[in-house]
């Protein structure tokens, strides 16, 4: 009889805790949801006219500026992502399978960003982007070699816990004894089971380039929390307005992703 009654108390505790951790992720949500419906001078009354003032054409130079850093962050969180997926997962893997005593040494340096302040770090980054100034041009996209730093820690976590579930050196030593060469057994059989971890890494780099703000603002360039940053100054409900929508972009993402990452091709049988 215990074993029932405990796991129904657990069960209980679960339900509760998620019930808190909703509700205090939900409060301050619909507490800025209700303030872009405010009158200004008017708190009881309730107006969509700060939503209309978005798509009205006599604000479209006041809010030009908020729609280019938009763009312009979403230009970072291509390059960002393409990053990390062109340079980490494939360092991660040439060291997980080819050589392992430098696990240690590649775990340090991506998690090292973490324990370096982002003023310090953009303080370096200074005389860095003088030269990539000089190469590239001063473009916005330009940032993801900052942000691509930045991103690091939360980049390899997921990649490296789901390769670890994995055991790619025993799935690709099994790939190989049936002989597949080096390239199908990395494209066919390692990285559709990397999937969920490189999908979760993408999603989080998303997310940490649509809220960065200390090394665009630094380094003068124009991205979204700089230019929400500016608005608010004298537009605080459209900037409460396009901080919901940045919100529940990446909480679809992160919907779509978990999709994804569950997703199982159909095999047919002959």
């Amino acid at each position: 009889m215990s074993r029932p009654v405990g796991a129904a108390l657990g069960r209980s505790g679960a339900v509760v805790v998620l019930v808190v951790a909703a509700a205090a992720f939900a409060l301050p949500l619909i507490a800025l949801l209700l303030f872009t419906f405010r009158v200004s001078g008017d708190p009881g009354a309730l107006t969509l006219v700060h939503y209309a003032a978005i798509i009205d054409p006599a604000q479209e130079l006041t809010y030009d500026g908020l729609f280019r850093g938009l763009s312009n962050s979403l230009g970072i969180c291509v390059v960002t992502v393409a990053i990390v997926l062109l340079i980490l997962v494939p360092t991660v893997l040439l060291v997980e399978m080819r050589y392992p005593a430098m696990r240690r040494v590649v775990e340090f340096v991506c998690l090292l960003p973490l324990t370096v302040p982002t003023v310090v770090l953009v303080v370096g980054f200074v005389p860095v982007y003088k030269v990539v100034s000089g190469a590239f041009g001063s473009a916005a996209w330009t940032l993801a070699f900052a942000i691509g730093v930045i991103v690091l820690p939360y980049a390899y976590r997921p990649i490296q816990a789901n390769i670890a579930a994995l055991d790619v050196v025993i799935l690709g030593e099994a790939a190989r004894s049936l002989g597949a060469g080096v390239v199908p057994t990395v494209f066919r059989v390692i990285l559709p089971n990397l999937r969920r971890g490189i999908l979760s890494a993408s999603l989080l780099t998303v997310a940490v380039v649509l809220g960065e703000f200390t090394i665009a603002s630094f380094l003068s360039r124009t991205t979204f929390q700089t230019a929400l940053f500016l608005l608010q100054q004298s537009d605080p409900y459209v900037a409460a307005i396009f901080s919901l929508a940045a919100l529940a972009f990446v909480f679809v993402l992160l919907l779509v992703i978990g999709r994804l990452g569950s997703f199982r091709p159909s095999r047919r049988t002959s």
